[in-house]
């Protein structure tokens, strides 16, 4: 009876595995041990779009308890607190343009968004990860800048995520 080779592979595959020690895992996301809460506060928003502190606190809370396991908790009972400012906000920079000759119309148009951020252990009041000036781009089609909005949302919320996981 002989084997197929697929078989032969993952057979000897899993022999060479079998007494290997792999040091690392994926819980807790390399946070400090005493970190397992988060509020996320409203960010000081110098800008005039009202609805920017709003998206921005939360997409930031539902991945904060997605992406890194933090459970949402008031400020008073919080591990960590999130808490940064909206810097700059800017809209309608033209990316493409309608290809008709007599119109004179954007067909896609860019945003910005700056925000500094930090996160801070309550229980050291020490700062954990901060980062000033962290910038983000949404394009959308005319009358959508909703869309490009959240596209720069998302982007900030990740960088966020991501720089301060790395960091601890």
């Amino acid at each position: 009876m002989r084997l197929p080779a697929r078989a032969i592979v993952l057979a000897i595959a899993l022999l060479a595995t079998a007494g290997c020690h792999f040091p690392y895992g994926f819980s807790g996301g390399g946070l400090p041990a005493n970190i397992r809460t988060v509020a996320v506060l409203p960010f000081d928003n110098e800008t005039a779009s009202a609805e920017l502190q709003r998206e921005l606190s939360e997409a930031l809370r539902k991945q904060f308890a997605s992406r890194l396991g933090l459970r949402e908790a008031t400020e008073a009972k919080a591990d960590a607190v999130v808490r940064g400012t909206i810097a700059k906000f800017s809209i309608d920079d033209p990316v493409g343009y309608s290809a008709n000759p007599n119109q004179a119309v954007s067909a896609r148009r860019r945003l910005s968004l700056v925000v500094d951020v930090e996160i801070i252990d309550q229980t050291t009041q020490k700062t954990l990860w901060s980062k000033k000036g962290i910038t983000a781009q949404g394009e959308y089609s005319e009358n959508a800048e909703a869309d490009g909005r959240k596209q720069a949302v998302d982007r900030i919320v990740t960088e966020i995520i991501e720089g301060a996981q790395s960091q601890w």
